[in-house]
C-alpha cells in the first residue's frame, strides 16, 4: 500500500497544527459555531444529534495493521469503544470530544492517517473494489490510480470549493464491487480495441448518485488512454464547478447538471474543455510518477502453492460450519493456492459496519498471521483479508470465531446495509439501526438465508440514502409522517453492473409492521420463483404486482 513521502507528512502535520488552533479559539469564544462550522468540516468533523461525529479517511479502503490497531487506540482512548465503518470504506466516530479531536488527527498523522477531505463540498474519499490487485477477473489493478486522483485531488485550489459533495470510484473488473455508476464519476478499466493490457483505459461515467433524486451514471467517453485522466477528470471539474447549481442545494449535484443539460450536450462540453488540457503537459498523468507508485501496489511474496489443497478440502467436507462459512465469505483469488476473505460485521442482529476496538486490534493481528498485514474496508460495511492461504483458511475462521468475526453471511439476508439514522444523525427521519437489527434477527436461521440466497437490504434513515436504499435488492427509507417513523420499501435496486434504481411499492409502514412487510416479500419470492432464480431474477420476471397484492392486498 502507498507510504507517505515528505510532502505527504508534511501536509497532514501541517493540517492537524492548524485544526489544533482553531478548536483552541472555538474553545474560548473567540470565534462562534457558524464561524467553526467551515473550518471544522474540512477536517472531518461533524456535529450529529448527540455528540460530535470525526469520519477519518480511508483511501481506496486500504489499511496496515499498524493503522488499524491505532484505529482501536483511538475506539477505547476517545471514544466509546468501536467504531463505524462507513460505505466510503472510511471509518466514524460518534463520542469524540471537541477539546480531544485534535489529539486524535496528531494520533492519526502518527500512522498516516487523517480526516482532510471527508466533508464539505470537495472531492471526497475516493473509492475502489475491495478486491483490487487480487482478483481473479480484474483487467488492471485501479488502485494506482485510486492514488493518483488521491494526490491530484487533496486541497485542490481549483476544486476546493464545489458546488456540493464530489465522489468518484474505480473498478478494474468487469464485476462493478464498487458501485462505480451510482458516483459522480465512475471509472471502468477496460481494454483497448486491440485487447492488449498494455492498451488499458477507463470508460467513463457522470452523474451517478443516489439521496434525494437518483441517478444511474451516464457514460461520456467508451475509452480513455490513462495517460488522459488527469486532463479528463479536470474538464469534468471545470464544467461542473462553473455550471453547476449554487442557488440551489438539492440541485447542486453533477448528476443534476448532466440530467438537465442532457448527457449529448454535457459531454459536447467536456470534450471541448478537455481540447484544450489533453496536450498540455502540465495535465498529461507523469508516466515517471505513475512508476512510482505502482510498487507500492505490487503483489506480496506469494509462495509457489497448488490450486487444489487436500487439508483444506477435508476440512471442508468434515465441518458443515467450515463449509457455509468459505461457501459465502471466501472469494476465487488470482493466485493458486489462495483465498479473499471478507470478514463479515453483521452478525445477526448487531449493528452493521460497526467494530469494537478489541475486533479491530484482531483484525490487525489477523492480518499479520495471515494476509500480509493489510486489511480491506468494503463499501458494503464489511472488511477483507485479500491474501489468505487455503491451507490456513480453517485456523483463521476459528480465530474469527473467537472474535465474534465469523458470521458466513456475505450476500445474504442478514448482511444488510444501514446508515446511523436517527440514533445519530441531527438530518435523520427514522431510525434504522433497530429496524436492520429485528430484519437480521428474523432472518437469523442460517437455514433459511442459505434457502433464500442471494439477497441485498439496504436501509437508509433519510433520504440523503447513506444506506444506499435506492440499490437494495429490497431498499428502506426512512420517512417522517406527522412526527411518527414511518418506512419505505422499495424492490429491484442494483448497484452493479447490471445498474437499477428500486421502485417504490405503495404506502410506507410503520415501524411496527416493516419488519413483517419485509417477511412477506420475501415469503412472495419463496413462493413464485422457479428453479435457480434469485431474487432478482424472479422481480424481474413477475414485476411488482405479486408483492403488493401480498402487502396491500386488492381493492
Amino acid at each position: 500500500m502507498y507510504r507517505y513521502d515528505d510532502f505527504d507528512r508534511t501536509l497532514v502535520t501541517e493540517r492537524a497544527v492548524q485544526f489544533r488552533d482553531q478548536v483552541k479559539r472555538r474553545l474560548a469564544g473567540e470565534i462562534t459555531e457558524e464561524e467553526f462550522r467551515p473550518l471544522r468540516l474540512m477536517n472531518g468533523l461533524y456535529m450529529q444529534l448527540h455528540a460530535y461525529m470525526l469520519r477519518v479517511a480511508v483511501p481506496y479502503g486500504m489499511l496496515s495493521s499498524e493503522q488499524m490497531r491505532k484505529l482501536a487506540h483511538i475506539a477505547k482512548r476517545y471514544d466509546r469503544g468501536y467504531g463505524h465503518f462507513t460505505t466510503r470504506q472510511n471509518i466514524q466516530y460518534n463520542w469524540p470530544k471537541l477539546e480531544e479531536v485534535p489529539d486524535i488527527l496528531d494520533e492519526l498523522a502518527d500512522v498516516e492517517m487523517h480526516a482532510i477531505q471527508t466533508s464539505g463540498n470537495c472531492i471526497r474519499n475516493t473509492t475502489a473494489d475491495q478486491f483490487a490487485g487480487v482478483a481473479a477477473d480484474e483487467i488492471e489493478d485501479p488502485r494506482p490510480y485510486a492514488e493518483v486522483i488521491r494526490q491530484w485531488s487533496t486541497l485542490h485550489p481549483e476544486f476546493a470549493y464545489l458546488p456540493r459533495k464530489f465522489k468518484m470510484a474505480l473498478t478494474g473488473s468487469p464485476v462493478d464491487r464498487a458501485a462505480v455508476r451510482f458516483h459522480d464519476i465512475g471509472l471502468l478499466m477496460r481494454r483497448g480495441t486491440n485487447g492488449s493490457s498494455d492498451q488499458t483505459g477507463f470508460q467513463v461515467m457522470v452523474g451517478g448518485g443516489l439521496g434525494r433524486t437518483p441517478f444511474v451514471a451516464k457514460t461520456i467517453r467508451e475509452f480513455l488512454p490513462k495517460k488522459d485522466l488527469l486532463s479528463y477528470l479536470t474538464a469534468i471539474m471545470r464544467v461542473y464547478n462553473l455550471l453547476g447549481r449554487r442557488d440551489n442545494m438539492f440541485k447542486a449535484r453533477i448528476k443534476i447538471l448532466v440530467h438537465e443539460t442532457g448527457t449529448d450536450k454535457f459531454t459536447e462540453m467536456v470534450e471541448e474543455e478537455w481540447q484544450h488540457l489533453k496536450d498540455d503537459p502540465a495535465y498529461e498523468l507523469p508516466e515517471a510518477e505513475l512508476q512510482r507508485l505502482k510498487p507500492f501496489f505490487a503483489p506480496p511474496a506469494y509462495e509457489t502453492l497448488e490450486a487444489t489443497v487436500p487439508p483444506f478440502e477435508e476440512k471442508r467436507l468434515a465441518d458443515q460450519a467450515f463449509t457455509h462459512w468459505v461457501a459465502r465469505n471466501v472469494a476465487e483469488h488470482k493466485m493458486p493456492g489462495y483465498g479473499i476473505v471478507t470478514v463479515s460485521l453483521k452478525p445477526v442482529g448487531g449493528i452493521p459496519g460497526d467494530a469494537t476496538a478489541d475486533q479491530m486490534d484482531l483484525m490487525a493481528d489477523l492480518a499479520d498471521k495471515y494476509s500480509f498485514g493489510e486489511i480491506r474496508v468494503t463499501h458494503e460495511q464489511n472488511l477483507v483479508l485479500a491474501d489468505v492461504k487455503k491451507v490456513e483458511l480453517y485456523d483463521l475462521w476459528q480465530e474469527l470465531k473467537r472474535g465474534e468475526l465469523a458470521t458466513p453471511n456475505v450476500g445474504l439476508a442478514t448482511d444488510i446495509i444501514c446508515c446511523p439514522g436517527l440514533d445519530y444523525c441531527a438530518i435523520a427521519n427514522a431510525r434504522s439501526i433497530p429496524i436492520a437489527q429485528q430484519i437480521s434477527q428474523r432472518f437469523g436461521d442460517l437455514k433459511l438465508q442459505h434457502n433464500i440466497g442471494d439477497l441485498k437490504i439496504k436501509m437508509s434513515g433519510c433520504i440523503n440514502a447513506c444506506g444506499h436504499h435506492h440499490v437494495g435488492h429490497i431498499g428502506i427509507l426512512g420517512v417522517d409522517r406527522k412526527g411518527e417513523e414511518y418506512y419505505q420499501v422499495m424492490l429491484g435496486g442494483d448497484a452493479g453492473e447490471n445498474a437499477a434504481i428500486g421502485k417504490i411499492l405503495g404506502p410506507a409502514f410503520s415501524k411496527d409492521t416493516v419488519v413483517d412487510a419485509v417477511a412477506a416479500i420475501v415469503n412472495t419470492y419463496l413462493s413464485e420463483r422457479e428453479d435457480g432464480e434469485a431474487f432478482l431474477q424472479t422481480y424481474r420476471r413477475i414485476g411488482d404486482e405479486p408483492f403488493k397484492e401480498r402487502l396491500y392486498g386488492t381493492d
